[in-house]
């Protein structure tokens, strides 16, 4: 589970969409990510971590709205859609519950395959049986013929 989380702890891809848009205006405007921290007085981590989509390295959504805004206004970017796209809650997935979906998937398929092993082992055991009784029988037969060949020669002669 610990290989799967990665480095967020959550999926959260309106702020990854965000965190790329004010990187991108910050560029186009030349501006280093220490100008900008400095500017708004908020950490280079901080900002970084915001223009990563890092949710991980951040304090809670309400400071980080607060932030996205104010350093939305500060690159002139439309903070209304920009807040519009950090609310969209259809947008942001647990990592737990994509664990918890593969790990259901992989049951689904763990069972399926411990089916297909239990009607195959039956199977195979009917044909075994099958073959053993086969010879089992041949062998009795085989034997009584050679008994009545046997008596049908003693009586001949």
């Amino acid at each position: 589970m610990e290989k799967i989380k990665g480095k967020n702890s959550s999926l959260n891809f309106p702020l990854q969409k965000i965190g790329n848009f004010i990187k991108e205006a910050r560029l186009s405007r030349n501006q280093s990510v220490s100008e900008l921290a400095t500017d708004l007085k908020i950490s280079i981590q901080q900002l970084k971590a915001i223009e990563e989509g890092r949710e991980d390295l951040l304090p809670e959504s309400v400071f980080v709205k607060a932030m996205i805004k104010r350093i939305s206004e500060r690159l002139k970017l439309d903070t209304s859609f920009i807040e519009s796209e950090l609310d969209k809650p259809e947008d942001k997935i647990k990592i737990e519950e994509i664990i918890e979906e593969v790990s259901n998937s992989r049951e689904n398929k763990d069972s399926k395959k411990s089916q297909l092993a239990f009607f195959a082992l039956i199977a195979i055991s009917g044909i075994i049986g099958y073959l053993f009784s086969s010879l089992i029988f041949n062998f009795f037969v085989e034997t009584k013929v050679d008994i009545d060949q046997k008596e049908l020669i003693e009586k001949i002669r």
